[in-house]
């Protein structure tokens, strides 16, 4: 199980090292690559993720019933919030960008932009290395999350070059790749307790989500169902088979 977390830690680590440098995908139409990663994303996302909120809510609704014991569908609730977190900082991006007006490779976010969305992004990356060390899951559950998660990090990690350009590439790529080690270090030597497991879970399932909206469906391209569609069929029936 630790071999096999470990090797799919690295390996998406080198994702974000490589990712900027992939110039062969840009002859591989990007509606095409895109749709097929975000269904597989999405597949596991409702296959998977969300319906681990089910059972994440009877410990978040215990954690908070003195604090917060008015509200209902906790798990949901921070999924939300995750969601919501990376719609912020998708539109913080490109407004930046707008805003400096530049042309090629000026065409970026300013730097405070940069600084915050790496921070975030960074969180986000910790709690998929966490999350890739569960034992739960098996050697079988690691290999499907870190399939998914693979093409996600993949086209996120290219959205995330092409909003920052350079500064990915001289800091950007090692610290989101740093980020993914250390969350997978964190879940080697010791487990956090249920209840925080099943908030960054939730918080994990609206980001990808989102991100899955924003980055691989994205209005603004000519987004193609057929290869949606083979992405989310090919890995909905592996995970329905295993």
């Amino acid at each position: 199980m630790i071999l096999v977390s470990t090797l799919a830690a690295f390996a998406l680590a080198l994702i974000h090292l490589f990712v900027g440098r992939m110039r062969f995908m840009r002859n591989v139409p990007r509606q095409w690559w895109l749709s097929f990663a975000g269904g597989v994303a999405v597949a596991y996302v409702f296959l998977l993720l969300l319906p681990k909120l089910e059972g994440g809510q009877p410990l978040l609704e215990k954690a908070f019933e003195g604090l917060l014991a008015y509200l209902k569908h906790h798990a949901y609730l921070v999924a939300l919030i995750g969601l919501l977190t990376f719609y912020g900082l998708g539109r913080l991006a490109v407004n930046s960008r707008r805003a400096r007006g530049g042309v090629g490779a000026d065409d970026v976010t300013s730097a405070p932009v940069f600084g915050v969305t790496l921070a975030l992004h960074a969180g986000y990356n910790i709690l998929i290395g966490y999350l890739l060390v569960d034992d739960r899951r098996g050697a079988q559950g690691v290999l499907l999350f870190a399939v998914a998660m693979g093409l996600h990090l993949f086209v996120n990690g290219y959205g995330l070059y092409e909003h920052h350009k350079g500064s990915y590439q001289r800091v950007g790529r090692w610290v989101l790749a740093l980020s993914l080690l250390v969350g997978w270090l964190l879940g080697v030597v010791g487990d956090l307790p249920g209840v925080v497991t099943a908030t960054l879970t939730a918080f994990l399932s609206g980001g990808v989500l989102m991100n899955v909206f924003r980055e691989e469906l994205p209005a603004h391209y000519e987004s193609r169902f057929r290869p949606f569609l083979l992405g989310a069929g090919l890995y909905g029936t592996l995970l329905l088979l295993l």
